[in-house]
């Protein structure tokens, strides 16, 4: 399979170090702002399958472009679904693409997710009784905040509770809602810790990241489990299959 890879920082290069290990998959173009101009609908169809890692306001051209290329897209872009993430869901359904997205392409961070599903329904018997928060650590070059993983766990832990309605990027006092704290550290690879506090006691659940070969391993996975089907998917489609 021939790749290219759109973005290249430093998840780009922990992709590209892990792909030595893949000998029938093949970088044949990375682009970032340097080359920009070269990213276009001809040089993409000359890959088999796009890797998106770039920024929030240029992520939705990017896939557009893949699209039109007609080669399946995994992005792992976050902050932009939002406001784009309906419109470019249709998009490829529509017309026949492939698209694989996620907050977070770690194994382990879908399963402390589905973890986090489980937890909050059997605390949804509790009602109000705990407080619920949310707190995520990411190195200080992260632009996202809150980040687009603890987001992602507020919506699965809103399916499971009804009486979590919606989140807020602060602490609150409001039972209803899900408070969503975010720190930057030097040299953080990623830490979420969802927190259920009550007067009698607490309840934590933790996901840290050691370096980011965990999320690389986990987009290589993704791209191999989406190489050749049509539709739009997330890191959960391909966790039931493994």
């Amino acid at each position: 399979m021939k790749i290219a890879l759109i973005g290249y920082g430093k998840m780009g290069k922990a992709i590209e170090s892990l792909l030595q290990n893949y000998p029938d998959l093949q970088i044949v173009a990375r682009y970032n702002s340097q080359n920009a101009h070269e990213l276009t609908i001809e040089n993409l169809r000359k890959a088999d399958l796009a890797i998106e890692f770039t920024r929030p306001e240029l992520a939705p051209n990017h896939l557009e472009l893949c699209l039109a290329a007609g080669i399946p897209v995994v992005c792992g872009t976050t902050a932009w679904t939002q406001q784009h993430g309906e419109r470019l869901r249709m998009a490829f359904k529509e017309q026949g693409g492939s698209l694989l997205w996620a907050s977070n392409f770690s194994i382990g961070v879908a399963i402390f997710t589905e973890t986090a599903r489980r937890l909050a329904a059997l605390m949804a018997k509790q009602g109000t009784a705990y407080q619920l928060e949310i707190t995520e650590i990411h190195h200080t070059q992260k632009l996202d905040a809150p980040s687009g993983t603890a987001i992602s766990l507020a919506q699965a832990i809103m399916d499971s509770d009804p009486h979590k309605t919606a989140w807020e990027a602060n602490p609150t006092d409001n039972p209803a809602h899900i408070g969503i704290v975010s720190v930057r550290e030097a040299a953080v690879k990623g830490t979420h810790h969802i927190c259920y506090d009550s007067e009698h006691d607490s309840i934590t659940l933790s996901h840290i990241a050691h370096s980011r070969n965990g999320f690389a391993q986990g987009v290589i996975t993704a791209a191999l489990w989406l190489y050749g089907k049509k539709g739009v998917f997330g890191i959960d489609d391909v966790l039931a299959e493994m």
